[in-house]
């Protein structure tokens, strides 16, 4: 029965451990988007914003 548990912990940790997922970049290199245009010098921070699909 303690094979049995340790097994399951051991299993629960794996999948904890590889069920952690990156979550994507929207390109600005981790800025956000007043700081992209700052950088820029854009007039507006729209196109760096995430969901800007114009």
């Amino acid at each position: 029965m303690k094979v049995l548990k340790k097994m399951a912990l051991a299993f629960t940790i794996v999948m904890f451990v590889t069920s952690c997922v990156a979550v994507g970049s929207n390109g600005n290199n981790g800025l956000p988007p007043g700081q992209v245009k700052k950088v820029t010098g854009a007039k507006s921070a729209r196109n760096y914003a995430p969901g800007h699909n114009k």
